[in-house]
């Protein structure tokens, strides 16, 4: 097996590409090991000393490392426990936990364009650099998303919401006054 890495704008993560599917729909996100027992992917990654976050997207899975560690010393482990995960014939998921953003049918209308844009537009994108955005609350002008994988904790995060997203969901969609990650 040969798994291709890529760096992403975010120094501490780093996207593992094993040339296979990862999630047939949706993302998951780990913060840590008690969060990861549904996954036997990401316990694995956990086992890993200085692994911080585990994210899994379609075809990569994201790796966070804790700020102390260095990527040199890390890497060898990760690509071996994700081997083992495909040799092992384990599934990612053991329930069905994948996240999706899809318009509801009790969304307004304003809503349902924000969630289309970000589906059709911004994940394809944002999933390139290793990490995911959803869609959390729209209410008084103010659009508020949940920063996953690579982009929770990036340098170039708040740029990416202000210049680009900000940007193109007021160019669609007038309501929009601003774009703010969740938490600020």
């Amino acid at each position: 097996m040969f798994i291709q890495t890529e760096d992403t704008p975010n120094p501490m993560t780093i996207k593992f590409l094993p040339g296979k599917e990862v999630m047939k729909t949706g993302t998951a996100d780990f913060k840590n090991n008690e969060l990861a027992v549904n996954s036997p992917l990401a316990s694995r990654l956990f086992e890993v000393d200085g692994v911080d976050g585990v994210f899994l997207g379609s075809d990569f899975i994201s790796v966070t490392k804790k700020k102390e560690e260095e990527w040199f010393s890390l890497k060898p482990s990760i690509l071996g426990k994700i081997m083992e995960h495909y040799a092992s014939g384990d599934d990612v998921l053991k329930l069905d936990q994948n996240e999706k953003s899809v318009p509801d049918i009790e969304d307004s209308d304003t809503v349902q364009q924000i969630k289309k844009l970000l589906e059709t537009r911004v994940r394809p994108a944002v999933a390139m650099d290793g990490g995911d955005i959803q869609f959390e609350s729209f209410e008084d002008g103010i659009v508020t998303l949940l920063m996953k994988g690579a982009c929770s904790g990036c340098p170039s995060s708040t740029a990416t919401l202000k210049m680009g997203i900000e940007n193109m969901l007021r160019h669609y969609i007038p309501e929009v006054q601003e774009v703010r990650a969740s938490g600020i």
